[in-house]
């Protein structure tokens, strides 16, 4: 790789042998724990729980992500006379009291979009079963309080 650099170049930490140590030592870590392994199948949990979310609430219009990054559209499946559908316009004051709820609950989710009406879940790679299941109850407690 170095011999592929025919002009001037610097790293401030290229080929610092601590970094470099750092690095390996995770690699090894996420290795022998079999991390990779366990986002796979917790990242599957995780995902039929959402799709089930989804079934339950209208409001989530769609669930999207991969492995242990996901997502869900939040949007108002109804317009404002309770009655008429509006074609799922995305819903971030929905949102918002959703991020309040899980929060209160003790579940920490991220909250984004062009619209802000995205609840974003990224569990660490270490995440257990049960954990994955916890925050989908704190998910659909949070759902369902802000109907």
């Amino acid at each position: 790789v170095a011999d592929s650099y025919t002009g001037l170049s610097i790293a401030t930490f290229g080929g610092n042998p601590v970094s470099t140590r750092g690095a390996l030592a995770t690699i090894e870590f996420i290795q022998k724990e079999r991390l990779a392994e366990n986002a796979d199948l917790q990242g599957r949990r995780l995902r039929e729980g959402l799709e089930a979310l989804k079934t339950k609430y209208p409001c989530i219009g769609d669930v999207r992500g991969m492995g242990l990054m996901q997502a869900l559209e939040v949007v108002d499946p109804v317009s404002p006379d309770g009655k008429t559908p509006v074609g799922k316009a995305p819903d971030p004051a929905k949102v918002a009291r959703v991020f309040e709820e899980t929060r209160r609950l003790g579940l920490l989710i991220g909250k984004s979009g062009l619209y802000g009406n995205i609840v974003r879940l990224t569990p660490p790679m270490i995440v257990s079963a049960r954990e994955v299941d916890d925050a989908l109850e704190i998910l659909d407690r949070a759902f369902a309080a802000t109907e």
